[in-house]
C-alpha cells in the first residue's frame, strides 16, 4: 500500500489496540519489501526514539509499505 494508506491503517490499528498490546508491541510502518523491512526493523529496534512514521520512506525503494507489529525488547 502507499504511505498515506499505511498511515491510516496504523492510526486505525492504534485506535483499536488493547492497552496491553500498546505496552508490549511496537506498531510501525515498514517498507513492504521483506529485505528493506528487515533492515528498517533492525535499525528501529536499536533506537526506537530516533524514528517516526516518515523514517520508513528512506528505506523503501518502491514506495510500498505495510503496518507491522512486533514485541518490544525487555528493558
Amino acid at each position: 500500500m502507499k504511505y498515506s494508506e499505511a498511515l491510516e491503517h496504523k492510526k486505525e490499528a492504534l485506535k483499536n489496540a488493547d492497552e496491553s498490546v500498546l505496552k508490549s508491541y511496537h506498531i510501525i510502518i515498514t517498507p513492504a519489501d521483506t529485505g528493506e523491512s528487515a533492515k528498517y526493523i533492525e535499525d528501529f529496534s536499536k533506537k526506537p526514539e530516533d524514528f517516526n512514521d516518515n523514517s520508513c520512506k528512506k528505506y523503501s525503494s518502491n514506495d510500498e509499505y505495510e503496518v507491522v507489529s512486533f514485541r518490544k525488547e525487555e528493558e
